[in-house]
């Protein structure tokens, strides 16, 4: 039997002391620990209106009832689904489409009233219109050929065709007459016309002795300005006098048929090349060497009361020209088989062989204004007595460049 002192028992009952309390925290740590009771709500929960679906809880309802009914629970995973599955995508609501391209804007026509018949000194015209240049610019020709040379300009104040072709002395003397007219363009920036002598006249060197043979002319500057100046006021004055005869631009049969001996403004690009098969020889005398200035010889002419809503499209239209003529400069032989391609009716000996001729006469910038000529001619009337006095340049003639805004 063991015998225990006091100091020993004493040390004894303090480690089982301890002992009793590790094993108490360890029990009370391995129990898990209640959770706190939370009050209910004592007021019901509104939402408000159109914040939750009503459709959506019977849908949610309704799964959840067949997946009771097939035995299943609830709250398990949907499987994924197989990646060998074929996936049809949903096919769209609209079609997706590149929109169909905007319709360009319409084309502006222009009419254009020819100062006579077809002929090559138009060509400008003509290739510009051929290759497409005037629709360029936004714009469509409507080319004109008048039955009578004298109603051109009088359909112009009419105000029947936006634009008419003529000379720069019709032009003076128009305007000088009271009519609404003025230069927008050249398209032949030296007189196509001169003064030519045929029959026993053309040995004749003098012009004096030319005064009294038979004059014929074709237009409105072959009898008031060429006439005027050849045939002297004495002579005029004289029983034996005759008046000079309107050929109406046939001066060819004038001639052969003996009305005339001297054309005040025959076309001496051609006309010389068409009295010869006809066995007669003619001479040019051209209109500087009896001091009728230099001039314009095919001009476009629009009527001034139209400057200020279409000078912007006049400028579009002579921009196209401009283009024309230095094509032609460039490409003679090309610009020839356009031109009688698409109009036969100039396909003839005489056109081709003044063809060159004509191409050295086209105006390269044609709204340019010639100022010192169109006021040197201004003078020029004056002096003769067929004028007053002189118009200023601007009411003659301008650049529709310079109206564009």
């Amino acid at each position: 039997m063991l015998h225990l002192t006091t100091g020993r028992r004493n040390r004894l009952f303090l480690a089982c002391t301890l002992c009793l309390l590790c094993w108490s925290a360890q029990a009370s740590a391995s129990e898990p620990s209640p959770e706190p009771e939370v009050p209910g709500l004592e007021s019901d929960v509104v939402l408000p209106p159109g914040l939750w679906d009503d459709s959506d809880d019977s849908a949610a309802g309704s799964e959840v009832s067949e997946l009771e009914a097939s035995g299943l629970e609830t709250n398990e995973e949907p499987q994924a689904e197989s990646l060998d599955d074929d996936v049809v995508a949903p096919a769209p609501s609209t079609a997706l489409a590149i929109p169909p391209p905007l319709d360009p804007p319409p084309l502006t026509e222009v009419s254009v009233m020819l100062d006579w018949y077809l002929s090559p000194q138009h060509a400008a015209l003509l290739i510009a219109d051929e290759r497409e240049l005037f629709e360029e610019q936004g714009l469509t020709l409507d080319l004109q050929s008048p039955a009578d040379p004298d109603v051109a300009l009088k359909l112009l104040v009419a105000e029947e065709v936006d634009l008419a072709l003529t000379r720069e002395p019709v032009l003076h003397l128009q305007v000088h007459a009271g009519e609404p007219l003025v230069r927008v363009g050249t398209l032949i920036e030296t007189p196509l016309n001169a003064v030519v002598v045929t029959r026993q006249a053309a040995e004749q060197e003098d012009i004096a002795a030319l005064a009294g043979l038979d004059y014929g002319f074709s237009t409105l500057e072959g009898k008031e300005i060429v006439a005027e100046r050849l045939i002297p006021q004495s002579l005029r004055q004289t029983d034996s006098f005759k008046a000079p005869v309107n050929v109406h631009f046939d001066a060819v049969a004038a001639v052969v048929g003996g009305e005339a001996q001297v054309i005040a403004d025959g076309f001496y690009t051609t006309l010389p090349q068409q009295l010869a098969p006809e066995g007669v020889d003619s001479r040019v005398i051209h209109y500087e060497t009896i001091d009728i200035p230099r001039h314009d010889g095919l001009i476009v002419v629009a009527n001034s009361h139209s400057l200020a809503s279409k000078g912007p499209i006049w400028a579009r239209f002579l921009t196209a020209v401009e283009q024309a003529s230095h094509w032609m400069i460039e490409n003679p032989e090309a610009a020839w088989a356009l031109l009688v391609e698409h109009h036969p009716i100039l396909d003839n000996p005489a056109n081709e062989a003044s063809w060159e001729a004509l191409l050295r006469r086209l105006s390269l910038s044609p709204a340019a204004v010639n100022t010192r000529r169109y006021q040197a001619f201004e003078a020029y009337l004056a002096k003769r007595g067929i004028i007053e006095a002189p118009l200023p340049v601007s009411r003659l003639a301008i650049d529709p460049h310079t109206l564009t805004p």
